[in-house]
């Protein structure tokens, strides 16, 4: 019988709770081991929750448990890093949440742990697995919409919860290392390039982007425009627009089933998109690859280049804005 492998949670962030943790329970080569939380109520939840599953008040004490195979890394994005490299260096796989580090740097300096250490590392964009996604890379290698020209993608949503870790500068609070990561890497699924050239726009408070656009031309000549926010009504769609035709996307990063559109000259049609189990689709592939020594899906010089992309975001945005935070990061 195939081993099973034991997974540990560093942090019991909302999103562990309600999608990772389920999505290793609904996972069959995986095992639900042991949760780590420095939160009482949070330990006490765990406890009632998952009958037999360990729980540490300490991040360290689950990381010295040598049953453990894997980990998922849900903390703030300023902890990435650090809790990232302990594990590492303690033998454990890890599943890091999106985005995997703070700058370029960081996420090299991980990397290089990774492969010193003969360690499984994936940044967590479990969009990547849906459907949605599969059958528009589909689309653009079957040519129907001619060579790619410009890509538009948009995710933004009116943040209404106070004191939320989102929000704090000092833990990698702001809205493009939030949602707009996700149009960056989509952007970057496409053009598989690094940009040449980018301008970028925000608005701050309280030391954090709420809301920020940007310009990025790539050497292919490809342009593509990039939107997030905190501050502004839900909206989450992409636009890919090739010499022949187009493709719309709506709820682009979401595994929910619906239509994507392509219009050419031929008139428009529609592709079915089916519902997809996109966070046990990505438990599956990671735990996959530990068990079968290969490497996941999402690789790691794709979270470097998106990373060094995020940099230069950061890096143009123009002086009239107030980003002395932004510089400090990148």
């Amino acid at each position: 019988m195939q081993k099973k492998v034991k997974w540990g949670i560093i942090g019991y962030a909302r999103i562990a709770k309600n999608e990772v943790i389920p999505a290793i329970l609904r996972t069959e080569d995986a095992q639900l081991y042991a949760i780590a939380s420095e939160d009482l109520n949070k330990r006490e939840e765990c406890q009632k929750s998952y009958s037999g599953v360990k729980v540490y008040n300490q991040y360290e004490e689950l990381l010295d448990d040598t049953e453990i195979d894997a980990v998922y890394l849900p903390l703030p994005n300023s902890l990435h890093k650090e809790w990232a490299i302990k594990a590492m260096k303690r033998g454990k796989h890890v599943l890091c949440e999106k985005p995997i580090a703070l700058n370029a740097a960081d996420c090299l300096e991980m990397i290089q742990v990774a492969q010193a250490e003969g360690i499984m590392l994936m940044e967590a964009f479990m969009y990547r697995y849906t459907d949605r996604i599969q059958k528009v890379c589909e689309i653009l290698a079957s040519k129907e919409i001619g060579s790619v020209k410009f890509i538009h993608s948009t995710f933004r949503f009116l943040l209404n919860r106070p004191n939320t870790i989102k929000v704090r500068s000092e833990l990698g609070g702001g809205s493009l290392y939030d949602v707009g990561c996700y149009p960056v890497n989509f952007a970057g699924m496409i053009t598989n390039e690094i940009p040449e050239s980018c301008q970028s726009e925000c608005v701050v408070e309280n030391g954090v982007d709420i809301i920020f656009s940007a310009v990025l031309k790539y050497p292919s000549g490809i342009m593509a425009s990039i939107n997030c926010g905190f501050n502004a009504f839900n909206q989450m769609s992409s636009e890919i627009v090739g010499t022949k035709g187009r493709i719309e996307i709506s709820d682009t990063f979401l595994g929910t089933k619906g239509i994507i559109t392509i219009v050419t000259d031929e008139g428009s049609r529609q592709v079915v998109v089916d519902d997809s189990d996109r966070y046990a689709l990505e438990v599956a592939d990671f735990t996959n690859s530990i068990l079968q020594k290969q490497r996941p899906y999402l690789s790691l010089d794709e979270s470097y280049r998106n990373m060094q992309v995020m940099d230069m975001l950061f890096q143009s945005i123009s002086k009239s804005n107030p980003i002395d935070y932004i510089q400090e990061k990148a």
